[in-house]
C-alpha cells in the first residue's frame, strides 16, 4: 500500500497520501453516499451539489495555499480526508476534516490534522481557523485538544489554533 502508515488507537493502520485528481471519482461517490447529517455537519448547512467543478476544486491542489490528505484503509479505500485552504488573512488557513463513521474516535482526525499542521507551518501558515456547528462535539474536542480559542454565535463556532513552528518531519 502506498502512503505513510499511521497506526490508530484501536490498532488499525491507515496509509496517508496527498489528495490528487485521481481521487475525484471516489470523493464524489463518498459525498453522494454520505448521510445527510454528516454532510450537514461538514458543510454547516445543506451540502453543495456534487459537480465536476466542485470535485476539481477539492482534488486539484497546489500543496501550498490549498493542501489535502487522504487516509486509506489496507484495501486502498479512502476513509478520511483533511484539508486546508488559505484565507484572505495572511498566515491563516481554514481546515476541514471528514472521517467515515466506522473510523471515528480512533485518533484519525487528530493524526491528519497534525500532518496538515506540519505542512501548513512549512508553507508559512501560523494559524488554523475552523467554522463548525457548535454542537459538533467531535470537532470541538479535536480543536480544544490543540488549544483552540473559539467564539460561538448563532449556533456556529469559529475557532482558531496557533500552529507549531516549522518542523522537519516527512513531507507528504
Amino acid at each position: 500500500m502506498d502512503g505513510q502508515p499511521v497506526r490508530l488507537r484501536d490498532g488499525r493502520t491507515v496509509f496517508v497520501t496527498r489528495v490528487s485528481p485521481a481521487d475525484a471519482e471516489e470523493l464524489g461517490e463518498a459525498l453522494v453516499e454520505a448521510d445527510r447529517d454528516t454532510l450537514y455537519r461538514r458543510f454547516c448547512g445543506p451540502p453543495p451539489k456534487v459537480t465536476p467543478r466542485l470535485l476539481a476544486h477539492l482534488t486539484e491542489l497546489d500543496f501550498d495555499r490549498r493542501y489535502a490528505l487522504v487516509a486509506r484503509d489496507e484495501a486502498g479505500k479512502g476513509v478520511a480526508i483533511a484539508r486546508y485552504e488559505a484565507t484572505i488573512q495572511p498566515g491563516v488557513a481554514e481546515i476541514a476534516v471528514a472521517v467515515k463513521p466506522g473510523w471515528r474516535r480512533a485518533g484519525l482526525a487528530t493524526a491528519l490534522v497534525t500532518k496538515l499542521a506540519e505542512a501548513a507551518s512549512r508553507h508559512g501558515f501560523s494559524e488554523f481557523a475552523a467554522t463548525y456547528l457548535a454542537d459538533n462535539r467531535a470537532v470541538a474536542d479535536l480543536l480544544d485538544s490543540a488549544g483552540a480559542r473559539r467564539v460561538i454565535t448563532d449556533g456556529l463556532a469559529d475557532a482558531a489554533v496557533r500552529l507549531p513552528s516549522q518542523t522537519s518531519t516527512v513531507d507528504l
